[in-house]
């Protein structure tokens, strides 16, 4: 079993992979979250593992956007991961790293960890890489840089630099949500047997293009009087002109027979094109 991730390694996506996925999973690196996805479409992998919401940060529109208008992959699983940054340099500047001229990171990295940046670095300059995998790969193979990187443990011990500082995130509850993509929608895999899971179904609902008044009203009440509960829903563009969007929203139910199924019957009677992007488990440590 092949699982593509958004690498290189020792990214939170990884960490995430190497949490979910019993051992035998062999895992692929890919530069860029469409790379991983278009990758599963081609076959090359059985899954694309790719990162969808941050609780600081919010949601990640590149893959909400590339699922919807690109690769509509079904969702097949999702990972829930706390989220650890921490400072880490070149062994070689352990003992100056209160000197450092430049911050390398991602930038949801970098936003997540505003507060400590701003009360200890406020004057040294950030730089944005493609990932804190990529960015912790960097600073190793430079160390002739006075440069320090926000990344977690695992990517601490693959490119053997130091934490000089841990926990620098803003706030302590830091979880990012990752998605399990595949074209096969009833594929099974084994999970860390230590993970707890529960059932959800995700949705996409494009409301009727007539503009008609209290419509998403009536959206919600076909799953509220149905005692469906509903732990978000996000509106993205649809990039057919201003205004006009398309709503994902997520149940904390398994698809069913009759009440899921009843509920998309009514919003389609009401105008609305409904889709279902998957029904799975949700794991988390």
């Amino acid at each position: 079993m092949k699982v593509g991730y958004l690498g290189p390694k020792a990214t939170f996506t990884h960490l995430a992979v190497s949490s979910c996925f019993q051992n035998g999973a062999e895992h692929v690196a890919y530069r860029t979250i469409p790379e991983c996805i278009d990758a599963a479409v081609a076959g090359e992998v059985d899954f694309a593992f790719v990162p969808l919401e941050n609780a600081l940060e919010g949601s990640v529109n590149l893959t909400i956007d590339y699922l919807i208008h690109e690769q509509p992959l079904p969702i097949v699983g999702e990972m829930t991961l706390p989220i650890h940054q921490h400072l880490l340099v070149h062994p070689s500047r352990e003992n100056a790293w209160k000197d450092l001229d430049k911050i390398y990171s991602h930038s949801h990295a970098i936003a997540q960890c505003h507060k400590f940046l701003h009360g200890h670095f406020s004057s040294v300059p950030y730089e944005y890489a493609n990932s804190t995998g990529a960015a912790a790969k960097f600073v190793s193979d430079h160390p002739e840089l006075n440069i320090g990187v926000i990344a977690n443990e695992m990517a601490a011990s693959t490119y053997e630099l130091k934490i000089v500082k841990r926990d620098i995130q803003d706030y302590r509850d830091n979880h990012t949500r990752f998605v399990i993509l595949s074209p096969d929608e009833n594929i099974t895999f084994e999970v860390n047997s230590k993970l707890n899971s529960r059932p959800k179904t995700t949705l996409m609902v494009t409301l009727p293009q007539d503009d008609q008044s209290g419509a998403l009203h009536r959206v919600l009440s076909a799953f509220s009087w149905r005692n469906l509960n509903l732990s978000k829903i996000e509106s993205r563009p649809t990039k057919t002109g201003l205004g006009n969007y398309f709503f994902i929203i997520d149940i904390e139910q398994a698809f069913d027979e009759i009440l899921i199924p009843g509920a998309m019957q009514e919003l389609e009677a009401l105008g609305c094109k409904v889709k279902l992007l998957g029904t799975y488990q949700s794991y988390q440590l």
